[in-house]
């Protein structure tokens, strides 16, 4: 089992900047590929970002391509999302996610088998 806790979401306003955190526990941190999605309200979760257990490797939805960076931090077991120029449409409920390492990032859902609470992100206009 991992256990995943997100921190760092807030109320901003468009323009702004965060940076959300996600801690995990219970199994070897860096063996795991790890992502962000979100879940904007009355929508479906959406991939957002992922990176490979290294952190060699990264991937991003092209909503977010050179808004968003995904980092990790092994010895931390963290694993971190920036947020630069935010807009509302990037109003959402942020969650993290782990999946055992992979031969190529996944994206889907149904793809990564441990999730965090989830953190929420509102952007005003």
């Amino acid at each position: 089992q991992v256990q995943l806790v997100e921190s760092g979401g807030g109320l901003v306003q468009a323009g702004d900047s965060l940076r959300l955190s996600c801690v995990a526990s219970g199994r070897t941190f860096s063996a795991y590929d790890m992502a962000w999605f979100r879940q904007p309200p009355g929508k479906e979760r959406e991939f957002v970002a992922a990176i490979s257990w290294s952190g060699g490797t990264t991937y991003y939805e092209d909503s977010v391509k050179g808004r968003f960076t995904i980092s990790r931090v092994n010895a931390k077991n963290t694993v971190y999302l920036q947020m630069n120029s935010l807009k509302p449409e990037d109003t959402a409920v942020y969650y993290c996610a782990a999946v055992l390492l992979r031969a190529t990032l996944r994206v889907r859902v149904s793809e990564y088998d441990y999730w965090g609470q989830g953190t929420q992100v509102t952007v005003s206009s």
